[in-house]
């Protein structure tokens, strides 16, 4: 495996570093009738409008089939998409895009920049809460002075700001995006079996590098016990996010590349609900649970420790020290809980959704180690649809174990969700002062403030002990030694236009 870190440049320099780990091999000539089936945990939600996406893992497969103005690329740049290129005036309000000639959507119609205007506006829609991206209420206007620019003009500065245009452009004239799939990616959409399989095909119109793999199918597997079967089996021939156990039983028909998943796996905890809405029971919890026996026991040891809502992708933001914040500290776990009223302890549950390894495993050492306090957890487990209505937008839990990624590659896009007032703000975290601090951040433009305030936001999560953080896992990806050309990516999304068939 090889590995390799990079530094990058991103708006007001922001610099990122991730392991990247590379496959190659000789390439074989292009086939009309190449295909790969790509093992998922869970079905693309019912929707195929990329603006109600919620779920990462419907985004990762999305990310194939939709484009915005601009695009990440595998080193964390963003580069021009829709747009063929940029300017943002000194005062960072004024962002202004030239259109990128030629580019069609997959019915063949060419973008144009009323499909941008409508895009952008419809996820500024604040009363529309299924499209609604939160950076985009701080537009003023979007003008389009000619048939090739757009200018997005902000009510307040913001240096993150390009980082969110990565927002999918579709067709002002599609009237039902939720049953038609009309995007710009080097894949189009095909077919969709629910709790089966999401079909996609290259599109041989696509204005960029072409994908090299004419069809591909998602195959949904749910059932983490039959992984490996369907691998050595034949029938499926790629799945990301591999446990280490199987990732071991694989046959030699596969290579497992190892990189980082790019999320804050933790025990999320609903700080609305007793006893968890008194910060001496969330900080008890973070005391009785030892991280580097969950990744021993879990993941043989890999992955990356973390103490707050931030993951080492994201460079200077990411602060290492605050893994360190709650050693491990039975007897000051046991003292926090005497403090609160709960000496003999308590019960609670803990929703995890069943398809995720990871995090079954993770809340099952959990619920051992919390024993230790007198703290008896019992694990439900719920299907993925089940944990999406019931969980994260219903909030009708105590607490949960997974994965929360990043949308973006600005550092908001994993804190927004703190803010007191903002929708997808599922723990039900209200704190004042980290408020304020995520004001202060998204107020300034000037690079060492922005900083220092999200870093701020990071230690108020960590010190108030909003949940207990455990880890970014690392990442195993089956590849079948057929296909070539994975690369990873430090968001969590799955480019498939890089596989490649190799020649035999």
């Amino acid at each position: 495996m090889k590995k390799r870190s990079i530094c990058f440049l991103l708006a007001l320099v922001l610099s990122l570093a991730l392991t990247l780990t590379a496959c190659s091999g000789k390439r074989q000539g292009e086939s009309t009738d190449s295909q790969i089936t790509i093992g998922i945990p869970q079905d693309v939600e019912d929707s195929l409008d990329p603006h109600k996406a919620v779920a990462a893992g419907t985004e990762e497969v999305f990310f194939n089939i939709y484009e915005g103005l601009v695009k990440p690329d595998s080193d964390g740049n963003l580069n021009p998409a829709i747009a063929s290129d940029y300017e943002i005036s000194p005062d960072w309000k004024t962002y202004t895009f030239t259109l990128r000639k030629g580019v069609k959507f997959h019915s063949g119609k060419e973008v144009t920049v009323e499909d941008v205007k409508y895009s952008i506006e419809r996820c500024a829609d604040e009363n529309d809460a299924l499209t609604f991206v939160e950076a985009f209420s701080n537009i003023e206007s979007v003008e389009t002075p000619d048939e090739s620019t757009v200018v997005i003009t902000l009510k307040e500065p913001n240096a993150d700001f390009l980082c969110d245009l990565t927002s999918a452009i579709i067709p002002a004239s599609n009237e039902d995006p939720d049953k038609v799939s009309d995007g710009t990616g080097p894949y189009r959409f095909v077919s969709h079996a629910p709790q089966e399989s999401f079909v996609v095909e290259k599109f041989d119109d696509y204005w960029g590098e072409p994908a090299h793999i004419q069809t591909v199918t998602f195959k949904v597997c749910a059932n983490p016990d039959s992984l490996v079967m369907e691998l050595n089996g034949g029938s499926v021939d790629m799945l990301a996010r591999v446990t280490s156990t199987q990732a071991a039983q694989l046959s030699d028909d596969f290579q497992v590349l190892e990189g980082t998943m790019n999320l804050v796996q933790a025990l999320y905890l609903n700080n609305a609900a007793a006893p968890f809405d008194d910060v001496r029971v969330r900080q008890a919890l973070c005391y009785a649970v030892d991280r580097q026996a969950i990744l021993d026991l879990t993941s043989d040891g890999y992955g990356t420790i973390i103490g707050s809502s931030m993951f080492p992708a994201f460079g200077k933001y990411y602060m290492p020290e605050l893994a360190d914040y709650y050693a491990k500290d039975i007897d000051k776990a046991k003292e926090l809980l005497a403090e609160a009223g709960l000496e003999d302890g308590f019960t609670f549950t803990i929703k995890v959704p069943s398809n995720y390894t990871q995090h079954v495993e993770v809340a099952q050492v959990i619920a051992e180690q919390l024993k230790e306090i007198g703290v008896n957890a019992e694990i439900e487990l719920i299907e993925w649809e089940t944990w999406l209505s019931d969980v994260y937008a219903g909030r009708d839990f105590e607490a949960t174990v997974v994965g929360l990624d990043a949308s973006s590659l600005a550092a908001s896009s994993m804190l927004s969700r703190f803010n007191s007032d903002n929708g997808r703000n599922f723990i039900n975290y209200n704190n004042p002062d980290f408020d304020a601090a995520y004001a202060r951040a998204q107020a300034s433009v000037e690079d060492g403030e922005r900083t220092e305030a999200f870093q701020e936001c990071e230690r108020l999560l960590t010190e108030t002990a909003a949940n207990v953080y455990i880890q970014d896992l690392a990442e195993f990806v089956a590849l079948n030694k057929k296909y070539a050309g994975y690369e990873f990516y430090p968001l969590y999304v799955q480019d498939i236009s890089k596989l490649y068939l190799v020649e035999e």
